[in-house]
């Protein structure tokens, strides 16, 4: 069983302003609310290819390090990372979309298969844990945002 979640929010700017914001990864912590740091490794900044070390909260771990690669940058519009860790490759997609207003963004994460205990723990704590911290790291990038726009 895969274990994903879908999260959506509209923002009250422009795709182009809402791409600044998700399109460079150096961003990011600016709307994560937890300690969040990314750096470049490999690579032009902010394009496919280029890969990127982070080291952030999840679950039972505020130090947590990953390896995420760009898969797919279209800007203003579409935006794909794997970040890998122990467990596997975790795929986060962010889709920005036109709406009256404004931008719906859309974002998914896609869990690996998960082994062991994670099988068991993962699809009970990223209810209960992990959702209700994306949905508030997507309140804060409305909130960063719209206050820059």
């Amino acid at each position: 069983m895969t274990t994903q979640g879908d999260f959506t929010i509209t923002i009250n700017a422009s795709p182009e302003t809402v791409w600044k914001w998700v399109g460079d990864l150096s961003t990011h912590d600016k709307w994560s609310p937890h300690d969040y740091r990314v750096e470049c490794v490999a690579g032009e900044p902010n394009t496919v290819g280029s890969t990127y070390r982070s080291v952030g909260w999840v679950p039972g771990d505020k130090s947590h390090k990953n390896e995420v690669e760009i898969t797919e940058a279209v800007p203003n519009e579409r935006l794909v990372l794997r970040a890998h860790d122990d467990q596997g490759d975790f795929t986060n997609t962010f889709t920005l979309t036109p709406v009256p207003g404004g931008t719906q963004v859309d974002y998914r994460i896609v869990f690996p298969a998960m082994t062991g205990m994670s099988a068991v723990l993962v699809p009970v704590a990223f209810p209960l844990l992990g959702k209700p911290d994306i949905r508030k790291r997507m309140a804060m990038l409305k909130a960063a945002v719209e206050t820059s726009a």
